[in-house]
């Protein structure tokens, strides 16, 4: 990534015991040389050791030389924080904010959305529910169904410990609370490959002393014994597949959004760049969705850069070749030809400075 681009602030939500905290350790034992930051109520059940080892302990911050910084903070702390974060020095590439306790994620989301601070982005709203817990947590927390009907992309966490009947009806139940759309990752122990949220840089050599990323690999090794008796087990996201998209030819802006508004629930993230060809639009604009979240960015091509789209689509249950084709559907012969309103989709998920928080919708991307 680029540190000079906005960094993207991804929301991980979920009630106590959901496994959210397993989660982002996963998040940062498998993030390769990414450097994250990471924003939460109290460190729990986080990685506290290894960051020890690896770092310094401090009362609210821990600053880890393997490129990992987290803050213990309440919710009017937020935005110091997260300026704090983004500040160039540290270089972050992602940064993943706890939500629990902090503040509704709604309300998070309205703020990410309205902050004023360029560094930063929103990117996206995750959230975990235990699926053997689930009927009682709903009972317990009424305001689960509010916290899913605005999420992106919902983990359902502890699928060991149910039943295949059980695990239907719940992702039945899903279905209705969620937004129309709303991709379910199902996974357990936490286990969510990063890939479905950020890039991973590859890590970086290590001499003398253990990296963060050795420490937490070692940890999970040891989890993975002690949890299965043997090796470490097979993660989730071997079952994921990822389709690669190339065309040398613009792409329609209205049909890449039907495109993308009809993107099947399985279809967990896209990301890559596409070139529209549209006079006063003829910029090379990236594209980030996780779950239903959608951004486009527009960013000037590189000196003699060839004009062309790219596109990685990662999901699980998808159908790769039926994907390629709604692509390839989507192609432009004369885009110089186009109107410039024919771009006011695309331009609905262009980021902008402070963007209003009345009528900011439910899942952060404009209804996607």
């Amino acid at each position: 990534m680029n540190s000079r681009q906005p960094i993207p602030v991804v929301v991980l939500a979920g009630f106590l015991g959901s496994g959210k905290t397993t989660v982002l350790n996963h998040l940062l034992a498998g993030r390769g040389g990414t450097r994250i930051g990471v924003v939460v109520n109290d460190f729990g059940s986080i990685e506290v050791d290894a960051m020890s080892v690896a770092g310094q302990v401090g009362d609210s911050m821990v600053s880890l030389g393997g490129g990992c910084l987290c803050c213990a903070v309440d919710g009017s702390e937020l935005d110091a924080y997260l300026e704090k974060l983004s500040a160039p020095v540290h270089r972050i590439d992602v940064i993943v904010i706890e939500a629990s306790g902090l503040a509704e994620p709604q309300e998070m989301i309205r703020m990410l959305m309205a902050s004023e601070n360029p560094a930063i982005r929103y990117g996206g709203m995750v959230e975990v529910v235990d699926a053997a817990e689930f009927d009682a947590t709903r009972t317990r927390h009424p305001e689960t169904d509010r916290h899913l009907a605005v999420a992106d992309l919902v983990v359902l966490n502890k699928i060991d410990r149910v039943d295949a009947a059980e695990r239907a009806r719940i992702e039945q139940q899903l279905a209705v609370v969620c937004a129309p759309g709303t991709p379910v990752m199902a996974t357990d122990y936490g286990r969510i490959d990063p890939e479905l949220l950020f890039d991973r840089r590859p890590w970086t050599e290590t001499r003398g002393q253990l990296s963060f990323e050795d420490l937490l690999a070692e940890a999970d090794d040891h989890e993975s014994d002690h949890e299965h008796g043997h090796g470490r087990c097979d993660h989730a996201h071997a079952a994921y597949e990822s389709t690669e998209f190339t065309s040398e030819q613009a792409l329609s802006p209205r049909r890449f959004i039907d495109f993308l508004d009809r993107r099947p629930a399985g279809l967990y993230r896209i990301k890559g760049f596409v070139y529209f060809g549209v006079p006063g639009h003829e910029e090379r604009y990236e594209v980030h969705a996780v779950g239903r979240f959608l951004r486009f960015a527009p960013r000037p091509w590189g000196r003699g850069e060839a004009r062309v789209s790219q596109l990685v689509l990662i999901g699980s249950g998808t159908d790769g070749p039926g994907l390629l084709r709604e692509l390839q559907a989507c192609r432009e012969a004369a885009p110089h030809e186009a109107r410039p309103e024919s771009m006011w989709g695309v331009l609905r998920y262009v980021a902008r400075p402070a963007e209003p928080v009345s009528g900011v919708p439910a899942t952060g991307s404009d209804e996607t």
